[in-house]
């Protein structure tokens, strides 16, 4: 590991410069820590790791864990697993967490990532005690640089009583002056942000800090853990044939351009392989302005058929990081990583009139889509950024499997167990048999299309009795409520929704 001194530009702050053991020491029971990190990238690892050994030593520290989004195991896994979180928020992917959240052991605020900054900045969430943020060097100012994501890590600055610092040295130095951090301020005094265009700098490339706020500088050489992306399978293939296809038919009529319009996708395989399909394309400079940069995106980076991507991390698989990440510098003029409250804004999603694409866990026929919850009950991952480009976007898309468990569980429902995005904000309805184009129909009408375009055909005809009888009573969106939630009520009890 490098002497970290010459990546701290303020000397007075090589004082501060601790060992991971002593600045977890810092953390007292019941304090809220906020943590930079999104989706797992740029989270701080040698301090939460010092914490949960120190929690085996002593017993559990329980306290507040606040992201950007879900991070590594270094952090959440190493807590959740020695009985450190007591409250987690926003998003999580964790199975220790996860298991704590379903049990009551852990309790979880499930956010839209957008409104985040503004809650915390309001004190809606109550106090912050510590920022925890990872760095690739601090400027003499005093002003952090990022590594692989922000996230909320500037709210988490700006609002802490105390900032403890990793400056990691094994992530790319090359990420200096790839950030673009702005703040907007409070209501009354917010003004439009100026974002017109995916490539638009708006702030610094470092978050501001007073000094005075830096209680602990610590050196860590932990890579960030990046997760494996499956090669795209016949499903996810598929699906992202439908929705090009239908892109393709837009664009030839005049309601999309031939470049596209800015492009979204969530994060995984699916939203990998969506974005792989656009190499056929036939035009290059896409745009991307969405939350997360995976393999994809760098792919069509390096080919130019994206000429430029806005998002607030990096998230490549170990391979994807191991190949672009020492050709960093090519990409920097056309990647930003800007702050979570920026990336997922609903303003600028607006303005740009992007085409959102995120998956879902279940959709029902009318065009309710659940996203975070199984069987309505269990807590999966939590509802990330999908709904801040959902209701916002020029063009909204969840794609679904038609099923899972093999084929016994249909994943288009007579009504979705739990409702994240209600048919208001969905435009369309993509599975590995279609697209249903939900634009201007009444309930009758998207249920008929989804059943018929995008349903299983083991499932089509009991959801076609369902819809029947249904619309034999009367009613807007016709629903025979006890049947249709005794589809969720079959799935457990004997593992099918078949009849």
């Amino acid at each position: 590991m490098s002497d970290i001194k010459e990546l701290i530009g303020d000397k007075k702050l090589h004082g501060k410069i601790t060992s991971a053991e002593e600045a977890a020491r810092i953390i007292k029971k019941d304090m809220t820590l906020g943590c930079s990190g999104f989706t797992p990238s740029g989270y701080p690892k040698v301090v939460p790791t010092a914490l949960a050994k120190r929690a085996e030593a002593e017993g559990p520290i329980p306290v507040g864990i606040w992201t950007g989004a879900s991070t590594g195991p270094e952090l959440d896994g190493v807590l959740a697993s020695t009985g450190c979180i007591k409250k987690r928020f926003p998003y999580q992917t964790n199975d220790a967490i996860r298991k704590g959240i379903n049990e009551g052991d852990i309790q979880f605020a499930d956010v839209h990532l957008s409104h985040c900054a503004q809650n915390i900045r309001y004190g809606f969430y109550g106090k912050i005690d510590v920022a925890i943020i990872e760095a690739i060097r601090i400027t003499p100012e005093g002003g952090i640089i990022p590594t692989s994501s922000v996230g909320n890590s500037n709210a988490f600055v700006e609002v802490a009583d105390k900032v403890i610092v990793e400056i990691n040295t094994v992530q790319p130095q090359g990420l200096d002056g790839i950030h673009d951090i702005y703040s907007p301020e409070n209501p009354p005094h917010r003004k439009p942000i100026p974002i017109t265009n995916v490539h638009d700098r708006i702030g610094t490339t470092y978050i501001p800090c007073d000094p005075a706020k830096i209680v602990a500088i610590v050196a860590s050489d932990v890579k960030d853990s990046q997760r494996p992306l499956a090669p795209a399978d016949e499903i996810s293939s598929k699906m992202a044939a439908n929705l090009i296809d239908f892109l393709s038919v837009e664009a030839n009529a005049g309601k999309l351009p031939k470049g596209l319009l800015p492009l979204q996708s969530g994060v995984g395989n699916i939203a990998n392989a969506v974005l792989e399909g656009l190499v056929a394309w036939p035009t290059d400079g896409l745009t991307v302005y969405t939350e997360v940069i995976q393999d994809s995106v760098f792919e069509l980076l390096d080919t130019g058929k994206i000429a430029f991507a806005s998002s607030t991390a990096l998230t490549p698989s170990p391979d994807g990081a191991a190949k672009y990440y020492p050709r960093i510098n090519e990409f920097k003029d056309r990647i930003v990583l800007r702050p979570q409250e920026i990336s997922n804004n609903p303003e600028v999603i607006r303005r740009l009139g992007l085409i959102a694409m995120n998956t879902a866990v279940e959709v029902d026929i009318y065009g309710h889509v659940n996203s975070t919850m199984a069987g309505g009950t269990r807590m999966l991952n939590g509802i990330g950024g999908s709904g801040d480009f959902a209701r916002n976007a020029y063009l909204t898309v969840f794609l679904c499997p038609s099923t899972s468990g093999g084929g016994k569980i249909s994943k288009v429902v007579p009504f979705c167990s739990h409702v994240d995005h209600t048919e208001h904000d969905v435009d369309l309805i993509v599975t590995e048999y279609g697209v249903a184009d939900l634009r201007g129909l009444s309930p009758r009408e998207r249920s008929r299309e989804i059943i018929e375009r995008c349903a299983h055909p083991d499932y089509k005809e009991p959801l076609r009795d369902y819809k029947r009888r249904a619309e034999e009573g009367k009613g807007h969106e016709p629903h025979l409520l006890g049947e249709a939630f005794s589809w969720h009520e079959r799935l457990r009890t004997n593992g099918t929704m078949k009849k």
